[in-house]
């Protein structure tokens, strides 16, 4: 019996591709149960009172925060320009104050199909390497809380160009939990005009009976 040659090689095809599927699927689970590792350590550090931005009666009914399924399409590389000089800039805060950040740098990266810009912030007494963007996007004040959210950034290692964006990691400020925090307010030239349907959802609102809106 002869075997076609093609049928050989259809099949070593089909071999290397299944291989290359389940390499696929498989880091894509490995990177959502990174995720949701990181949700739950969050949800637990919610119910502490050291820790919680909740009050008393909000840990009580306290279940879970909210998030959009782990979407890998929100994990973007982004090409990062430095500026020479960093700039202090006074960011508005919720309660009609201001606090200084550095103008660090800006990251450029492509989302729902077209180009986008965020500015990289700096606290000037930055101690753990993190650069700081508060952004706001079409979802918010539906899906997503009306006040933007943020995301913390790796600074990138001497020499390199690019960083890692993950909008499955945004996170909502303090003030979405309740009016006694003061958060700053994402910056004009970091508002998306696109959906970012990744990370956190908006905090669902208590009246006073203590019922979820």
């Amino acid at each position: 019996m002869r075997i076609n040659p093609k049928l050989f090689i259809g099949l070593g095809l089909l071999l290397v591709f299944g291989y290359f599927l389940q390499d696929l699927v498989l880091s894509d689970n490995q990177y959502a149960v990174g995720v949701y590792k990181a949700r739950k350590e969050k949800n637990d550090s919610f119910r502490r009172a050291t820790d919680s931005p909740l009050s008393a009666e909000q840990r009580q009914e306290f279940d879970s925060l909210r998030y959009f399924a782990p979407d890998k399409a929100y994990r973007v590389n982004a090409k990062v320009e430095q500026f020479a000089k960093p700039e202090a800039i006074q960011i508005p805060m919720t309660n009609g104050k201001a606090e200084t950040y550095l103008r660090w740098g800006r990251a450029s990266f492509e989302l729902a199909d077209a180009p986008q810009q965020l500015v990289l912030l700096l606290k000037p007494e930055e101690k753990d390497g993190k650069l700081f963007v508060a952004f706001s996007d079409k979802t918010n004040g539906f899906t997503t809380y009306g006040g933007g959210r943020y995301l913390d950034v790796n600074l990138p290692a001497e020499g390199e160009d690019e960083i890692i964006l993950d909008f499955n990691h945004a996170y909502n400020p303090y003030c979405a939990y309740g009016a006694a925090f003061a958060c700053p307010v994402p910056p004009q030239e970091n508002r998306l005009a696109v959906e970012v349907r990744a990370g956190e959802m908006a905090f669902p609102e208590t009246d006073h009976t203590g019922h979820n809106h």
